[in-house]
């Protein structure tokens, strides 16, 4: 399809047509490898903007929940269960783990009048302890992870190959995006969700039983987080730090389209992972995160609240 799109006859006056359909072929090809990792980006990105939006809380330890609940599904297909039976079941332990940190550590911290920053700290300490707990239970020497997609095996749509791998983590990705999205636009928990993040008290007043929403919003989120794992998994090796770079990734990307903006982290981690594989394709692969972060630098300098983000004002 790409060779049809741009190979026409006659292009281009000082070089031949096959060079231009070379260049275009190699730009696409860094394209939709940079969506593909940009797509997984946003399913943590998503994740850390779905509690911070209703909580104002920063989860230090989005990338640790969603590196136990990867390790659950490893431990699930050890035991010969199916990848699918252990996906779900890996999803919602995943979720139910965020859930029981809501409930049993941060609503009795939020009774003692635990600061935001203390809050925060909170979370940074339980992604301390899933470290220590994944290397004790799990070992600290990288495993593959046994998925059914292919990282070898390869599409070629005109002169643009893809790998298997890459083609699912792409739909994973974006099919995550848009459900979530569903489920807030379109659902009254996401009604209760938005009217929650909104104004809390005011939610409080109308009835909605505002802490289940907001622990089924951190349970969304590391349901989120898992699925990113999991895709994840087979071409980083899985080790108990294996998220932390996706994680910071994902963190990027959320401030980069605004904290506060679902859509705004979908866009910036798109441009996030497109930016990155340009880089590592035209200067070097060293140099890839540092152009990524050089783009957040200018993005935030030019519009401080992030892409789409709006800005946040609270009445004292």
């Amino acid at each position: 399809m790409a060779r049809v799109l741009f190979c026409l006859p006659g292009l281009g006056q000082g070089f031949r047509a096959s060079d231009f359909c070379n260049i275009m072929e190699r730009f696409l090809q860094y394209s939709i490898s940079g969506l593909s990792t940009g797509s997984l980006y946003a399913l943590v990105a998503l994740g850390l903007v779905l509690i911070y939006r209703s909580t104002r809380i920063l989860n230090f330890a989005h990338g640790d929940m969603a590196t136990v609940g990867t390790f659950f599904a490893f431990t699930l297909l050890g035991l010969k269960i199916p990848f699918g039976p252990s996906f779900l079941i890996a999803l919602l332990f995943g979720g139910g783990v965020a859930m029981a940190f809501y409930f049993l550590i941060l609503i009795p911290a939020q009774r003692r009048e635990a600061t935001l920053l203390g809050q925060i700290i909170l979370t940074l300490g339980l992604g301390l302890i899933f470290q220590g707990l994944i290397s004790y239970i799990w070992g600290t020497v990288p495993q593959s992870f046994p998925f059914p997609l292919s990282d070898i095996k390869v599409w070629k749509i005109g002169g643009v190959v893809i790998s298997e791998l890459g083609l699912g983590a792409l739909g994973v990705g974006l099919l995550g995006s848009l459900l979530l999205y569903l489920l807030v636009q379109r659902t009254r928990l996401g009604l209760a969700m938005r009217a929650t993040s909104e104004n809390l008290p005011a939610a409080q007043t109308l009835g909605i039983p505002t802490r289940r929403v907001l622990a089924i919003s951190w349970g969304l989120a590391a349901i989120l987080g898992v699925m990113a794992g999991i895709i994840l998994a087979p071409a980083l090796l899985l080790d108990p730090f294996f998220m932390l770079e996706p994680f910071l990734k994902g963190f990027a990307a959320a401030i980069m389209g605004g904290l506060n903006s679902l859509p705004g982290a979908i866009v910036g981690s798109l441009i996030l992972g497109i930016a990155e594989s340009l880089a590592g394709g035209y200067i070097s692969v060293a140099f890839k995160n540092t152009l990524a972060f050089l783009i957040i630098i200018v993005v935030l300098i030019i519009r401080p609240e992030g892409l789409l983000g709006k800005e946040f004002k609270e009445r004292v």
